[in-house]
């Protein structure tokens, strides 16, 4: 059996029957109009109040066009309602592109994108929602066993994918505990990792983000069995979910979610305030 037949990642909306032209034309409509209008990608992300790293990824098909992405494009590329007409058919694309998640990632993949709340504490890597592609495609390149071009570059666009939840509209609230250590791995080299910790520099700033370091030399740590995330979603009661070693379990017994609650809300006491932890980020940015 090839690697791709074994492969149970959730796939790209872009790579879904009856929805791939949907999203490649959107792509290029974008393309074409920001450059029509003389706007770099920076600066039709700053019009938007998106980062241009998302800019470039949805016009290299890397992530999908979100609805709130083309409501505020359309207007700032005087595309005349062209973007916002596609609105209703990417909506129902997105809807229909979590239902093909797998048995054992789809009860979290349908949490995360329904969240209004997302707590997450890391203890190897950058948090997935935050890195950069090519801190992804590092990760993944490096995975024992490994993994064919292919599914490298598959899970690649499945996590840049995914991270359209942080600028949805209106805004789930998130917060991350990410362990010094954690800051100070340059996975990927010295270019990739200092354009992560830039990464992680520009999602502190948004509105909606809380982002905290627990630093190396707390002595009265709380958790140290390992990460987990606390999703909250629309409309029902806090989960939580762990992975280790690829065996990951969604939590929904109240009981054992609260001792997740409890630990975490410890831990961002232990941590570093916000404006700390930035200031730690921009200093090891500065280092040599």
């Amino acid at each position: 059996m090839s690697d791709a037949a074994r492969e149970r990642r959730p796939e790209l909306p872009i790579e879904l029957d009856g929805t791939a032209f949907l999203f490649n034309t959107l792509r290029l409509q974008v393309k074409i109009l920001r450059t029509a209008s003389g706007m770099s990608q920076k600066d039709l992300g700053k019009a938007l109040s998106f980062s241009e790293d998302l800019v470039s990824s949805i016009e290299r098909g890397v992530r999908p066009t979100q609805p709130d992405f083309l409501n505020r494009a359309d207007d700032a590329l005087k595309a005349g309602g062209l973007l916002k007409a596609a609105i209703d058919d990417v909506e129902k694309a997105l809807a229909h592109a979590r239902k093909r998640h797998p048995d054992w990632f789809r009860d979290f993949a349908n949490a995360e994108a329904q969240a209004v709340a997302m707590h997450d504490y890391s203890v190897q890597a950058i948090p997935g929602l935050l890195q950069t592609e090519d801190y992804a495609r590092s990760l993944f390149t490096h995975w024992r066993p490994l993994l064919s071009e292919e599914i490298i570059e598959k899970r690649v666009a499945d996590r840049m994918a995914r991270q359209v939840v942080l600028d949805k509209w209106p805004a789930p609230t998130f917060s991350y505990v990410i362990e010094e250590a954690v800051l100070r791995r340059p996975v990927g080299g010295r270019s990739v990792h200092r354009n992560q910790l830039r990464r992680l520099l520009d999602v502190g700033q948004m509105r909606n983000v809380e982002l905290q370091v627990m630093p190396d030399s707390c002595e009265d740590h709380p958790c140290l069995e390992g990460a987990f995330i606390l999703l909250t979603p629309k409309g029902r009661r806090q989960v939580a979910y762990i992975e280790t070693q690829g065996y990951p379990k969604l939590i929904t017994d109240q009981e054992e979610v609260r001792i997740f609650s409890d630990r975490y809300g410890i831990m961002r006491s232990r941590a570093l305030r916000t404006d700390e932890s930035l200031s730690l980020i921009e200093t090891l940015l500065g280092a040599p």
